[in-house]
């Protein structure tokens, strides 16, 4: 797992098994989890979901120096998939 964004708002952490020949993270074991802090729901996301939440990002990205308010906007679209209460272990 790896803590790949974090503001007031969200949380998204990646998780993947890394390919034994060190090449791209295995799809089957792949996805993102976002944590909706305010609302205090998280969704995890894999296979083209997680592509299409990727793809999104990396668009961001080549399209510009993204505010964290503009990635904030973008996960919201996912973040509103969030039905799973957030609970602390």
């Amino acid at each position: 797992m790896q803590l790949v964004y974090n503001s007031d708002t969200y949380a998204v952490m990646q998780f993947g098994v890394p390919l034994a020949d060190g090449g791209d993270l295995l799809a089957a074991a792949s996805g993102f989890e976002i944590v909706d802090k305010t609302a205090r729901r998280e969704i995890f996301l894999q296979g083209p979901l997680a592509e299409r939440f990727r793809a999104g990002v990396e668009a961001l990205v080549r399209n510009g120096d993204p505010t964290m308010e503009a990635f904030d906007e973008y996960i919201a679209g996912f973040g509103a998939l969030a039905q799973l209460p957030l609970a602390a272990h």
